[in-house]
Parts: C-alpha cells; structure tokens; sequence
C-alpha cells in the first residue's frame, strides 16, 4: 500500500498490515490508502515507539483509569459483574473544521428536538396537523401525561443531551440516535482524555487538540445562572450506587463542584425542593436528573420506585426548580420518530437535516410496512417505541433475517402481528478506525458520542466525546456489552490551542463556592458510618492479630491469656479459630459500602485505599493460627493505616472530615474503653496489660515513658488520662468535643446542641476521674454515654 508520509521503515511497518474492508470509509487512510492529514502527525508518533514503548504507555493509561476507580457493569441476562474501564489506546481523530459541520448540524438538531418536544406537551399541532401519527405519541411510555401543559421555568426543556453519530458509506455523517432523557457518558470522556494525555503526553501537548474543560465551563456557569437570584443549590440526581454510571454521576459532581444527592436526600416543602442536610433544609433551584422520568416520581408517575422525589412533579407544576433534562424529554428517544424528523425540519425551519437520520421507516404506514416487507434482509427491525440503540443486545430486533425474538417464528409474522409498534431501519455500516490489536493496528467498526450543551448563547458540542470501538470486524458490535471498547475522540485544530484553558480560570468562581454547611445529612451519615466501620476493623485485626501471636507463641496448648483472649473475641461476634471470620469481614465490606456512597467526597486516592482493602480481605487465604497468620493481619493493617493517614492529610477540613472523624473517634473511645474494662481487671490473666497496650498501638510509646514497670494504674494512666497520646481517652474525648462543638445547631439555634451538651458533661466527668476512681462501672456507664451520644448525633443531623 501506498502512503503519503515519508517512506521510513517504522511507517512501512505500522501500517503494511493496515488494511481497510473496502465497502466502508476508513477514518486513517483515504480511498488511495493515503494517510488522510489530520492522522499525520499522530502516525509518526506512533511509528517512532518501540513495542516496549507502546507496552508501557499503555499501561500507564489502565493504571490511571484503575487508580480513579473507572469501570463498567457488564450485564449477563439478570447477573452484571464490574469489569475493568475497556479503552482503546488509540484516540479518533477529526479535523477541526469537519467538526465545525458536525457541530451545525448538531446544534441545527437539538433546536429542532426542543421544537417537537416543546409542541408535544404544548399545542400539539405536529399531532392535530398529521405530521406525527398520535398513537406513535399516546402510547408512547415515554410521553409522560402529567407533564402536558406544564411549561419549564426557565423556557425549556432540553438542556443536555446527547448524538450518537456514524459515517456512512458515502462519507457522510449519520445520526444513528438522540439521547435526551439522561444522557450517560460526559464523565467517561473526560476520563478518557486524561488517560490518553498520558499515553501520549509528549505528542497531546502540540497536537493542537481542543480541550474539553470550556465546555463544562460554560455549561456549569449556565446551571448557576438559571438560580433565581442567584440561590438555592445545584445538585445532581443519582439513582445511586448500583446503576451502571454511578461513577460518572461522582465524577461529574466533584469535577463541577455540584451537589450529588439521591431520591431519599430531597423532600418537597410548601412546592420546593429541599435538600435535607446537617443545617437544616436548603432549597434546590436546579436539579440535574440521572434518574429516569418514570422513576422520578413515585407519587404521580412509577408508584413502585423507591429512587424518586415523592411530589417532584408537582414542584414542577409550581416552577420552583429547573430539571435537566424536562420530564418527559425522553420521547425524543423514540427511534420511530427519527422517520418523521426530516420532514418535520423541512416544514418548520425551512431547510433539511444538515445531518441525516439513519434511513428510517414506521411500519404502521402500509406504504412503508410494503417497503419494509421487500426489503426486510438489509433492515433492523424492532419494537418503534423502543428507546434502545439498535446495536443493543436485549432488543426484539432482526438483523439481516436473524431474528433475535425465539418467540416468532418468521419475519413475516413478527411483522403481521405488530406492524403498527415496529419500526425499521437501514442495516448499519459504520467507518473504521485504527485499534491496536496483537501488536498492530487494525480497523474496526466505531460510532462516537456526541454530547452538547445549552449556553445562555445557545447550544454548543463537547470538542470530542467518545467513540465506541468494536471488538472485530463486525460493524454492528461496538457496545461495551458485546465486547467493545471506548476511545477518546481528538479534534484536531489547524491552528494553536491554549493548553491553559481550565475549568475555573476566572474570579468568577469564588462566586459559586458552596457553603460548607451544605452537607447532605445522608452523606454525613455515610462518612460518619465509614469513620466508625474503618475504626472497628482497625481494632478487631488489631485483637485478632495479638491471638494470633500469643498462639504461636504457646504451641503447648491454651493459656490463660488465649482463653480470655478468645472470651472476649467471642464477645464481639469473631470466631478466633477462623482466620478472617465473615464478621470481620462484614465490617469492612460496610466499610466499602459507606465510602462507595460519598466517593464524591473521597479523593481518587482515599478511595483507592479502602477498595484495595475490601479486595484483599476478599482474596485472602485462610491461613493456620500463628505467626503466618499474624503477618498477612499486619498487611491489612496497613492498608487500614494508609486509608486513615489518607483521609488526616489530604481531606478538606469541612463538615464531611469532621463527621468522619467523630465516627472515628466515638468507635476509638468505645473500643478502649472495653479494652481497659476487660484488660486492666484485677482478674485478668497475666499477660492482659500487655495486650491492651499492643491493641492501643501504644506499646512503645508507654515504653519511653514507663521503662519496664507494669501495672494497672501505669496503663489506665497512660490509655486513659495521657493527654499526649492519641489513642487516650482524654486525647479522643477532648478531639470529639471540638468537633460537636463546631456543628451547626439545627435543633438549638442560639444554644448548646444537644450532643455538644452531652459530650461536654462526659468530658466534665471524666476529667475529674484518676485511675484509681476509673472502676468497672465508670467504665461501663462510659461506654453507655458514648452510645447514647452517637444516637443523638444521628437522630439531629443524619435522619
């Protein structure tokens, strides 16, 4: 083959096996097999690596996505599994002023889409004049009833949404579907450039590749302009941890510096949403829902949803809130309508799609089902109010005569028995575009995502997105689910491009700080639950790793020491014969779940940690009692510590690190004060008074202070009064203290919260205590008190 870049070796080699199919267009090379000159400077690039090079480049970028947490749920009929973050190494490329096309004929679109949905729950005239078949609309699952009449506060209805676009034989772009019910996937583009910047972080940097920061820029100074006068919270909603793009949904939150809350965290007031968090209710002015319109409310739309705002509807009715998107905006899904759209834009604006639909027919025309009928071997066929991409896997759909549907037996049936709800499509065939596969370049089938946002000025298109890439040379099989993967997508501009663009390069931004009061009181129940749960396990492996070593060394038999130690183990639910016991490793399986829920509060970092941890608790072996026992207890001591020394240095000091911390403490106080209860009693067996110590993480430091003298009131002294040890009761008592104290006071405006009074009369109390006077029972009521006082935290800030 033939090439226009200069004839070296490395060139010849990369692209010698390169060889497109011929019946589709080739993003890399052109119909002469020409390297097309947008892909130049990036083909050189690639020639000059080593395979080693290329090897270890590439895993810099997996090792990037796996440290921030990036993945996907992969779905096996009712069973889905996280798998690793699926990027192809290889970016797309566009040049800069075939952009500029697709970025018109998107922007032509999306006013087009906010035209017939705008029409659909107001006049309706597309209806009444014959332009949209009614049943296509009334039986549409998606047209939501409620919402007829009910015009958006701020004007309109679409705000963000989504393209996904193809190349067609002829080189043209095609729009294969609209995506404006709660697009997925800005997030995972993001992501994806910064694992690609650093595969490729010597050519990215003079490339003249547009940034995508300008983008989120703008479109998040346009959610805080659409606050009435400026107030009220922006937030995102989140169906939660278990969907598929909760991770993005914590990107996006912590990347724009938004609120992210779910169903449970909003209840409507007097028609406002309100935001329950440790202050008090805040309002919400804006609302960026990730939750599907059905299961947006379980008052007025799915009863049975439990992800929803009861009453959000209503509120809506009242125009006390912005949603992005509108509820109801996912009609626009319907692939059926991509039949009507071209001519609708001819009729209302004038002029055609500058961006086609793929070829489009609804059956429930009989000149278009007779079409459909001759041509059913080079068409998809599916449901027409379905919403799904027509590569999805879980449709009815036929391709090319293969009919996916067991419970048909022919084509001809399918169609006869619901002609007026199925609609057909060209069978797609998509342009390729380099992947690297065993060690060399090879085209693959790829669709992009588009994503595009609503400015004050009007729409405009993220630089790039994603592109989804297949796995073979089978056009139809570029999802995630099939095998595929996600490529960052260059716009490549003939000009330069300031590399210093951000996402908050202007004064402007100290505007839209949020308050550091706006904590949501679920989130401070999580991160005061992770701070307790982190602390737990910390002291059970702690207890079980000092079994674990006094049974090494005691190969004789039980002593009075393993037997209490097991005594009190048993106490707290562990098992000392079994390794790891499933309560332990309950604790830190909770302790996961908590953080999985604030990971929007959790540095990349922080999160890492205690992920890392759940994970080798999980693939630990069950080992024999004794010293082997004990070391792999010491690793995951480790990465306990790492988390906790994680959070200590690096978490902002607000209200979520406080929360955390008092978690912390309280399990902290309540763990030593058992310790000494059951350590220091007189009747404890020899040996006690080490082990309270060594399961403190006191031992040496009571060694600098002590020497070799032993006893009681030395070891209450020291794990109970020293005021320089921070595993004291008199150190985690006073640091508890100063952050009650710092707490908003929701139920005492004016006065002492109820928790700060109590933990300042425990404080009282304790400080007039000795060793001598701390008995069993003082102990005890200690241990009561605390309780009680982790009960009123919650019942004033996190319920």
């Amino acid at each position: 083959m033939s090439s226009s870049l200069p004839d070296t070796a490395s060139v010849t080699r990369l692209l010698d096996g390169y060889h497109p199919f011929g019946h589709v267009p080739d993003e890399l090379l052109d119909p002469e097999g020409h390297v097309r000159p947008v892909w130049r400077q990036f083909i050189e690039h690639f020639a000059s690596l080593s395979a080693q090079d290329i090897s270890e480049r590439f895993a810099l970028g997996d090792q990037y996505l796996r440290d921030a947490g990036v993945f996907f749920r992969q779905s096996d009929g009712p069973v889905s599994r996280v798998r690793s973050w699926p990027l192809s190494h290889v970016p797309v490329l566009i040049g800069d002023r075939e952009w500029q096309q697709i970025e018109a004929g998107l922007v032509q679109r999306a006013d087009l889409l906010e035209t017939v949905v705008s029409d659909l729950y107001g006049e309706n005239r597309l209806v009444a004049e014959g332009r949209l078949p009614a049943e296509l609309v009334a039986q549409n699952p998606e047209w939501i009833r409620q919402m007829v009449g009910v015009k958006p506060r701020n004007g309109h209805y679409l705000h963000f949404i989504a393209f996904e676009l193809g190349r067609s034989p002829d080189g043209q772009w095609w729009v294969l579907n609209d995506r404006t019910q709660a697009p997925a996937g800005a997030g995972f583009a993001l992501e994806n450039r910064v694992a690609t910047k650093r595969i490729y972080n010597d050519l990215y940097a003079k490339a003249n590749v547009l940034r995508l920061s300008g983008f989120f820029r703008v479109f998040r100074d346009r959610l805080l302009q659409m606050r009435p006068d400026g107030r009220g919270n922006v937030a995102i909603l989140t169906p939660g941890t278990h969907t598929t793009t909760y991770y993005e949904h914590v990107y996006i939150a912590r990347y724009l510096g938004l609120m992210l809350v779910e169903g449970e965290d909003i209840v409507i007031e007097r028609g406002q949403p309100m935001v329950r968090t440790v202050s008090g209710s805040q309002p919400v002015s804006v609302l960026w829902r990730r939750v599907d319109a059905q299961f947006a409310d379980p008052l007025e739309l799915k009863e049975s949803s439990l992800i929803g705002v009861p009453g959000l509807v209503g509120a809506v009715r009242q125009q006390s809130v912005d949603l992005i998107n509108a509820l109801g905006s996912g009609v626009l899904e319907t692939r059926a309508l991509l039949a009507f759209l071209p001519r609708i834009c001819e009729q209302l604006r004038g002029e055609p799609l500058k961006l086609p639909n793929i070829a489009t027919w609804w059956c429930g025309q009989p000149s278009e089902l007779e079409y459909v009928r001759n041509n059913v071997e080079r068409m998809m066929v599916s449901p027409a109010l379905s919403t799904r991409m027509p590569f999805d896997p879980h449709d009815t759909t036929v391709i090319g005569g293969q009919l996916r549907d067991k419970s048909f037996n022919s084509i001809s049936e399918l169609l006869d028995r619901g002609a007026s709800h199925l609609v057909a499509q060209e069978a797609v065939t998509l342009s390729t575009s380099p992947a690297f596969v065993d060690g060399a370049l090879a085209p693959r089938p790829m669709s992009i995502r588009v994503f595009m946002a609503r400015t004050e000025n009007g729409w405009i298109a993220m630089p790039g997105g994603y592109a989804r890439v297949g796995r073979s040379r089978d056009s139809t099989a570029v999802g995630m689910q099939q095998g595929g993967q996600i490529a960052d997508v260059w716009v490549v501009a003939d000009r330069d491009v300031n590399p210093a663009v951000s996402l908050i390069p202007e004064a402007r931004a100290t505007e839209s700080r949020v308050a550091p009061t706006e904590l949501p009181s679920r989130t401070a129940d999580n991160l005061f639950w992770l701070g307790r749960y982190i602390e737990r396990a910390e002291s059970l492996l702690r207890l079980k790793r000092a079994y674990e070593l006094r049974q090494s060394e005691n190969a004789r038999g039980e002593t009075p020491l393993l037997r209490y130690l097991t005594e009190y183990l048993d106490a707290t639910g562990i098992d000392a014969a079994i390794f790891l016991p499933p309560e332990l490793k309950g604790v830190i399986s909770s302790a996961t779940g908590c953080a999985s829920r604030v990971r929007d509060r959790l540095s990349p970092d922080g999160w890492s940690a205690v992920d890392e941890l759940n994970r080798a608790v999980r693939a630990a072996p069950e080992l024999r009692p004794g010293v082997g026992a004990a070391n792999q207890l010491n690793t995951l001591l480790r990465y306990i510590t790492g988390f906790t020394g994680l959070l200590h240095e690096n978490m902002y000091r607000n209200l979520g690190w406080r929360f955390l911390t008092i978690g912390r403490d309280l399990e902290r106080a309540m763990s030593t004060v058992s310790l000494l209860a059951s350590f220091t009693d007189e009747e404890a067996p020899v040996g006690a008074l080490e082990v309270a110590l060594e399961c403190a993480d006191s031992a040496i430091a009571y060694r600098r202070l002590y020497a070799f003298a032993l006893s009681r009131e030395t070891v209450l002294e020291f794990l109970g009064f020293e005021a320089d040890n921070p595993r004291s009761l008199r150190f985690v008592l006073d640091e508890i203290l100063e952050h009650v104290k710092a707490l908003p006071t929701p139920d005492a405006p004016g006065r002492l919260s109820k928790s700060y009074s109590r933990m300042l009369r425990l404080n009282t109390d304790f400080a007039v205590q000795e060793p001598s006077t701390l008995t069993l029972e003082e102990l005890y009521r200690m241990r009561q008190e605390l309780a009680g006082i982790s009960d009123v935290l919650s019942s004033t800030y996190m319920s």
